[in-house]
């Protein structure tokens, strides 16, 4: 059991609840159907209970949720129309027996199963969910990575349902959305490789660059975020790359750090399971940093810094409260303003957050999920205050997105 939730243990003979209201049994067999989506609408994913959770920001009202099986659960939302596309997979026997991989459509409406197009056995699973699959700018295709370890690429066919292809691609993994017929991968030696398919989405041409990044004195974390057509990668140290995807072959831009010298000096770090958010319309980049020493990049952090990406520079420091105390506080169903949650607050160990979101609306929500919890925190991206916290999502939050608009 981790740290924060063992000392939680320890105090909870200290505080005390109400009593539990009288149960009211949930009527089933009901099916019903979400309006159109808000700005702030979120999905929230769960490892343990193997589904996505549709949240509402502004209300923390849970809408609703995709269930599914083994590997990361990380839907795609279609840019037009709002299909959802999830690739999944099943084994025959629960935990074993035949393996079926599959990109399942949801109906975005009622959230049921509408289609599903089975792809080749062999989709990547890393608890993290970045990087593991794309939709592509229009919509029309999806690439899903594949790890056997040798690495390929699946294509989807979402207008036609069908398994378009596969290409190998040695050296190079995860796939990011790089226009509407081409994306982008990582290799091993620091090199970016673009790959662009023909309109029935089998592999047209390829593009390796030379190496932008050196992977042995400071790799990139594999979790960039995306403004139009540039994607913005940190390194282990904290360093920028910006590399734009508009032309036929990539731009790398020169580094720039996330840190002064004198914060390198605090040992102030980059890091955590999703570290990175980006405000599409302020050019606002939203990073975990927490202080520790070499090799944190997987440690939650404890602030969220925010920069200008235009001017390349820290404009904002935003403070994560305590999520763990939030979420046991509800547990025990202690009100917000309640002395036992206040003591709660006051001893539990602040875990920080390992992942981040931001709503790319006018007025911006930033999404705060710690592991350790199942308590969602929700600020005002712009001004940094916070609005709510929204509990029970889940007991082990995973990846989170905000892919409404």
């Amino acid at each position: 059991m981790k740290r924060a939730l063992v000392a939680a243990l320890l105090a909870l003979p200290l505080v005390g609840g109400p009593a539990r209201a009288e149960f009211v049994p949930e009527v089933v067999g009901q099916v019903a159907t979400l309006p159109a989506p808000g700005p702030h609408w979120i999905w929230v994913s769960d490892l343990l209970l193997r589904r996505a959770a549709l949240l509402d920001a502004d209300t923390g009202t849970f809408l609703g949720m995709v269930s599914s099986s083994v590997g990361p659960i990380v839907p795609l939302v279609a840019p037009v129309g709002g299909a959802i596309y999830l690739p999944e997979t099943y084994y025959s026997r629960g935990s074993r027996g035949a393996r079926t991989d599959v990109v399942t459509v949801y109906d975005p409406k009622t959230l049921a199963p509408s289609g599903e197009v089975v792809i080749p056995p062999k989709r990547a699973d890393v608890v993290h969910g970045a990087g593991l699959a794309a939709l592509l700018d229009d919509g029309r295709f999806a690439a899903v990575f594949n790890l056997t370890p040798a690495t390929s690429v699946s294509v989807v066919d979402t207008a036609e349902l069908r398994f378009a292809g596969e290409f190998e691609t040695p050296g190079c993994s995860l796939v990011y959305a790089a226009g509407k017929r081409r994306v982008a991968m990582l290799c091993a030696d620091g090199s970016l490789l673009l790959v662009s398919l023909d309109e029935r989405g089998a592999e047209a041409s390829r593009f390796r660059s030379a190496a932008f990044f050196d992977p042995e004195k400071d790799p990139l974390i594999e979790k960039p975020v995306r403004s139009g057509s540039t994607w913005y990668f940190v390194s282990f140290d904290g360093f920028v790359h910006e590399v734009d995807l508009a032309g036929d072959t990539p731009r790398f831009a020169e580094p720039w750090s996330l840190f002064t010298a004198e914060e390198r000096a605090d040992s102030w770090r980059f890091g955590g399971a999703q570290p990175l958010a980006l405000h599409e319309s302020t050019g606002r980049l939203y990073a975990l940093v927490h202080q520790g020493g070499a090799d944190g990049h997987k440690e939650p952090g404890s602030a969220v810094a925010v920069f200008d990406t235009a001017r390349r520079e820290r404009v904002q420091t935003i403070a994560i409260g305590n999520l763990v105390a939030a979420f046991l506080a509800s547990r025990l169903e202690l009100g917000a303003d309640t002395w036992g949650a206040w003591i709660l607050d006051s001893i539990v160990p602040n875990a920080g957050a390992d992942r981040i979101a931001v709503t790319q609306d006018g007025a911006p929500r930033l999404i705060l999920v710690s592991e350790e919890g199942g308590t969602v925190g929700v600020h005002d991206a712009l001004s940094g205050a916070f609005l709510r916290n929204i509990n029970d999502v889940g007991p082990y939050p995973g990846a989170i997105s905000a892919p409404w608009r």
